[in-house]
């Protein structure tokens, strides 16, 4: 039987019945990504090794749990990671973040935030250059608060005292990033002329 020609799903459905050909198949396609992920957020090598291995064990032992329902397996993944990550982070076990363009593996940017379906929808249709593409386009104010969050994983508070902004601000900003991002990535194709 040929897993690499199941999609992400079906693979994780196989995965809950402890079939380990299907964890390969879904390993082997989006190892680079969850590491590239990890990595950008530690900016350290082996510990974000040792949590994107984290994060497939808890997708073979979890996968029963999986609702397709509420997105995509590739979204489940990188969710499990940046959690992961993120929480690796917070505890301070971690060197300075890498800069954003100091990594031009274009895998790494096509990651869902936690906490935005809108980018969540991104990851899912569009190339990490045409996000690439939408981030560059946002005000400075408004990409930093997103980088803020989404790679350093600081709430809205912790942004504002970064930035010595009220946390309205910060969210307002947040706010309008996400929209801008929402308007320029997720826009309706266009209708064919009758």
């Amino acid at each position: 039987m040929d897993y690499t020609t199941f999609d992400d799903e079906t693979l994780v459905r196989l995965i809950a019945r402890q079939d380990r050909s299907a964890f390969e198949a879904l390993y082997a396609r989006h190892a680079g990504l969850v590491l590239g992920l990890t990595y950008r957020i530690l900016g350290e090598k082996r510990q974000s090794e040792d949590i994107a291995q984290e994060a497939f064990w808890r997708v073979w032992k979890g996968a029963a749990s999986f609702d397709a329902g509420r997105g995509g397996a590739r979204t489940w993944l990188v969710s499990i990671a940046h959690h992961l990550a993120i929480d690796a982070a917070r505890r301070g076990q971690r060197r300075p973040v890498v800069e954003m363009d100091a990594d031009e593996n274009e895998d790494t940017w096509n990651v869902p935030d936690e906490s935005a379906d809108v980018v969540e929808a991104i990851e899912a249709r569009m190339s990490a250059a045409e996000v690439r593409a939408a981030l560059a386009q946002l005000p400075d104010a408004q990409r930093q608060v997103i980088e803020l969050a989404y790679y350093k994983g600081l709430t809205h508070v912790q942004i504002a005292e970064q930035m010595g902004l009220p946390a309205g601000t910060i969210h307002t900003r947040a706010r309008l990033a996400m929209q801008k991002l929402r308007d320029a990535l997720i826009a309706p194709t266009s209708v064919p002329q009758r």
